[in-house]
């Protein structure tokens, strides 16, 4: 099988591998087991690997090169409008000699992607569309176009359309899927700690404005007033770090609140499982990954009400949704904390539903929709 990847990741070259996001390059990795020829169409840039970079395991890669390009000034459109054209018909040779076209969505790059496939009905396809899919969510008017061609099953035929939640009133190719980082293998039985002692908060993702950080800091710092025994790290990087760093200093924070910066996956891991409680103020997600993981490890969840999250969070029965109004937040976090064996329960709860999305349960799924 013939195997093609429209892709908004930016990737690396390092010698004869090509590595990108890791937690995207473990998802692929799974696909890629049982496919012949992959072939990548996304963008390549010239950097050193991070800690967050893993490369694709597949014996038969071929990288197609394209521009990326964006829509947020005047300049970009005008320098967007003469890459088009290059994208366009890249991503069309690389789809015409393809017996599996995949597509990765939200992104400029899957927003191609998704109106070159129209030109083949009758090729097999499938498309990840990780981005938030509730239709009443505020989004880019990209997203938003993406979302009305693959909902289109007059434009786009022959394809299963995976998305994070399970919506009303959808069209038949849409099919509620999942994500999943550890295997069945990596499964314990574990209690967590009290809080006679620190209670442990983290935060993990990109330091930007979307994933909301200073918030997750805020609602920490209102429960240190509260002589509350606290901690937060958080583990990622972005460009709201500095002022992060700022915030923590002013307010003289460093003792209780840490940045890590971006670790490996097995650092995140023992985070987890020495943490209470998970932090993602986000605006906006998918499938929140690291809401997911840490409740895996036991952590509590405690999470804005975007996309999927209120099911993941059962409403509230496995974890804590936040409202964005720092009072009420605070009061709600006192309430779990003055009621150790409702946390407990809480903690339970994440544990068990977590733990039926591994990595095993996805793969099974990722053969079946190959087959297809």
């Amino acid at each position: 099988m013939k195997f093609v990847i429209i892709t908004h990741v930016i990737h690396i070259q390092d010698e004869n591998q090509y590595l990108g996001y890791g937690p995207y390059v473990s998802e692929m990795n799974i696909w890629l087991k049982y496919v012949d020829e992959v072939k990548i169409v996304g963008s390549l840039i010239k950097k050193t690997p991070t800690v967050i970079d893993i490369a694709y395991k597949h014996q038969k890669i071929d990288f197609v090169s394209v521009p990326s390009f964006s829509f947020t000034s005047l300049k970009n459109n005008l320098i967007s409008i003469f890459k088009l054209p290059v994208i366009f018909w890249r991503i069309f040779g690389a789809m015409k000699d393809a017996d599996h076209i995949h597509l990765r969505c939200p992104g400029n790059i899957g927003l191609v992607g998704c109106i070159a496939q129209i030109f083949f009905p009758n090729k097999i396809k499938t498309a990840k569309y990780a981005g938030n899919w509730d239709p009443k969510s505020k989004q880019p008017w990209t997203y938003k176009l993406q979302k009305w061609i693959l909902s289109n099953t007059f434009l786009t035929r022959n394809m299963q359309v995976l998305v994070y939640g399970n919506w009303e009133n959808q069209s038949k190719n849409i099919k509620p899927f999942f994500t999943a980082t550890y295997s069945e293998s990596e499964k314990e039985t574990f209690q967590k700690t009290g809080f006679e002692e620190t209670i442990e908060f983290v935060f993990v993702g990109s330091l930007v404005a979307g994933k909301n950080p200073i918030y997750a800091i805020k609602l920490v710092k209102q429960l240190i007033k509260k002589e509350q025994n606290v901690v937060l790290n958080l583990y990622g990087e972005g460009i709201e770090r500095s002022v992060l760093e700022q915030y923590i200093q002013e307010n003289q924070l460093s003792k209780n609140i840490i940045l890590h910066g971006n670790q490996d996956k097995e650092t995140i891991k023992k985070a987890y499982q020495k943490s209470h409680f998970v932090l993602l103020p986000s605006k906006s997600e998918g499938w929140p990954k690291a809401v997911a993981e840490a409740m895996f490890w036991g952590c509590v969840p405690v999470a804005t009400k975007v996309s999927c999250v209120p099911f993941m969070l059962d409403n509230g029965d496995r974890g804590v949704l936040l409202n964005m109004d720092l009072d009420k937040d605070v009061v709600d976090m006192e309430e779990i904390l003055m009621n150790e064996a409702a946390f407990f329960n809480k903690s339970k709860s994440a544990t068990a539903w977590s733990q039926k999305y591994t990595t095993d349960v996805f793969e099974s799924e990722i053969k079946k929709l190959l087959e297809k």
